[in-house]
C-alpha cells in the first residue's frame, strides 16, 4: 500500500469506528472468547491482537488474564478499546500500527491472533507472517475470519435488500473475492497459514449467530462492520426514495425470519485456523 492508500484505509476505519464500536464489538466478543479458548490462551501469557479493532478479541483475552497488546492503525478504534478495557477493570497496551510490519520484536508473544482483521490486509500473506514472526517457538498464531459469504446471513439480507430497488444487483465482484472473504475456503486458510511456516495447523468451522430485534439494528450492524458496505451503497448511486426502500425491506426481511416472536437469529459460518510455530 501506498502512503496515500494507508492513510484512506486509516480514515475510513476512524470513520466508522464508534459505530462499529456499539454494533459489532459486543456482538462477537463471544466468538473472540471461542478461539482464544480453541488456541489455549492462558492467564499471564503475552498476547498481541494485531487489527484489533476495538477489542472483540482483546478484551475476551484480558478477561482471561492475559498481557494483551492491541494493535491497529486507527486511533480511533484503540481509543475506544481503551476506554472497553478501563470500564471492566482490564488492563491492555494499545498501539498504532501497520500489521503489515509489526514494530515488535521477534519472538516476544506467546500468542499473535487476529479477528477479522488481518484478512481484511491486501497483503494478507505479510500480515499473517508478522503474526507468525513475533510469537515465540512453540507459540501460536490464530485466525478468525469469515467463511462461505453465500452461506452468510446478514450478507444475503443486505443483497437482498438492495435488490429490492436494483432487481440486477448480486453483491460485491467475487472473482477475484472482496477482501473480507478472501479467506472463506478453510482449505486456503490452511495454506496461508503454512506458508508462514506454521506447522501443526487446525482449521475448523464453526457456526456465530447472532440477535437483532429490527431491521434497523442489522442495517446499523452491517453499514458500520466494514467501510465496504458504505462503498458499494456509493457506486451504486443510490436516491434516497431507494434507500428508504431498502431499509423498510431489510425491516421486512427480519420480521420474516423472527416469525413474529423475539429476535431475528442470522447465522454464519467462521473459519478458525491455529497453527504453531
Amino acid at each position: 500500500m501506498t502512503h496515500t492508500e494507508q492513510e484512506d484505509t486509516r480514515a475510513a476505519w476512524d470513520k466508522i469506528a464508534r459505530g462499529y464500536d456499539k454494533t459489532n464489538t459486543p456482538t462477537q466478543m463471544w466468538l473472540g472468547n471461542e478461539g482464544l479458548n480453541r488456541a489455549g490462551l492462558r492467564s499471564g501469557m503475552r498476547f498481541v491482537d494485531v487489527a484489533a479493532g476495538s477489542g472483540a478479541l482483546s478484551i475476551p483475552a484480558a478477561r482471561i488474564g492475559a498481557q494483551v497488546m492491541a494493535t491497529d492503525q486507527s486511533p480511533v478504534m484503540l481509543k475506544l478499546l481503551g476506554e472497553r478495557a478501563r470500564q471492566e477493570g482490564l488492563g491492555v497496551e494499545t498501539r498504532v500500527m501497520d500489521g503489515h510490519a509489526l514494530e515488535l520484536e521477534d519472538g516476544s508473544f506467546d500468542m499473535a491472533g487476529s479477528q477479522f482483521g488481518v484478512m481484511l490486509f491486501p497483503d494478507m500473506p505479510k500480515g499473517i507472517s508478522e503474526m507468525a514472526r513475533v510469537v515465540k517457538p512453540g507459540g501460536h498464531v490464530l485466525m478468525i475470519v469469515y467463511g462461505d459469504p453465500h452461506k452468510i446471513d446478514f450478507f444475503n439480507f443486505f443483497v437482498g435488500a438492495i435488490q429490492s430497488v436494483r432487481p440486477d444487483f448480486t453483491g460485491p465482484p467475487m472473482d477475484p473475492p472482496p477482501l473480507p472473504f478472501q479467506l472463506r475456503d478453510p482449505q486456503r486458510l490452511h495454506k496461508e497459514l503454512a506458508a508462514a511456516g506454521l506447522k501443526d495447523i487446525k482449521v475448523e468451522t464453526i457456526t456465530e449467530t447472532t440477535e437483532f430485534l429490527t431491521g434497523a439494528d442489522l442495517w446499523e450492524w452491517v453499514v458500520w462492520s466494514n467501510p465496504i458496505a458504505e462503498t458499494v451503497l456509493e457506486q451504486l448511486g443510490l436516491t434516497d426514495s431507494e434507500r428508504i426502500v431498502i431499509r423498510q425491506t431489510m425491516e421486512t426481511l427480519v420480521r420474516e425470519r423472527a416469525g413474529g416472536n423475539g429476535p431475528a437469529l442470522l447465522s454464519n459460518p467462521i473459519n478458525i485456523g491455529i497453527g504453531t510455530k
